[in-house]
């Protein structure tokens, strides 16, 4: 994501809360896949295995990207609320949506507070990819428009 060289010196009070939430966001995903795993039948575990190490990656990366700009990353929360129960398939997929789709929104917040290069490479990169599993979720879901015009704008 980014090498040790392009970590921001120091954030600013707008770009470190907004890279905090894009982290809170991170650590969301990765407890919903870790809730919904129960929910899919088998043939999805490799799409729910490779979605989880890549937001492992990230959530790693943009920690370290906080630590190297002196400020302390937030920790995960115990249990996050979920827009809707998770009873099935379809339920868990919803869910997944709506935490990739609340990652692109983080992730586009920290674009639109910080012009620090390496900041925002990695939030693009974000925004990018959870729009990407968000599309390929929908998909799965058979939900209609796969993606939205804007990924990243706020519902």
């Amino acid at each position: 994501m980014t090498s040790p060289d392009q970590r921001p010196a120091a954030l600013d009070g707008e770009a470190a809360s907004a890279t905090q939430d894009a982290l809170g966001a991170e650590h969301a995903v990765l407890w919903v896949y870790g809730l919904v795993s129960a929910f899919l039948p088998d043939s999805f575990d490799d799409s729910v295995q490779e979605a989880r190490n890549a937001h492992r990656a990230r959530r790693d990366a943009i920690e370290l990207l906080l630590s190297g700009a002196g400020q302390t990353p937030r920790s995960a929360e115990p249990a996050y609320v979920l827009p809707r129960e998770v009873s099935d398939q379809a339920s868990a997929i919803a869910v997944i949506v709506v935490a990739e789709s609340d990652a692109t929104v983080a992730w586009r917040a920290v674009l639109e507070r910080t012009d620090d290069k390496a900041l925002r490479a990695a939030a693009l990169a974000g925004l990018t990819e959870s729009a990407v599993w968000a599309t390929r979720w929908r998909v799965a879901g058979g939900q209609s428009p796969a993606t939205p015009p804007l990924p990243g704008t706020p519902a």
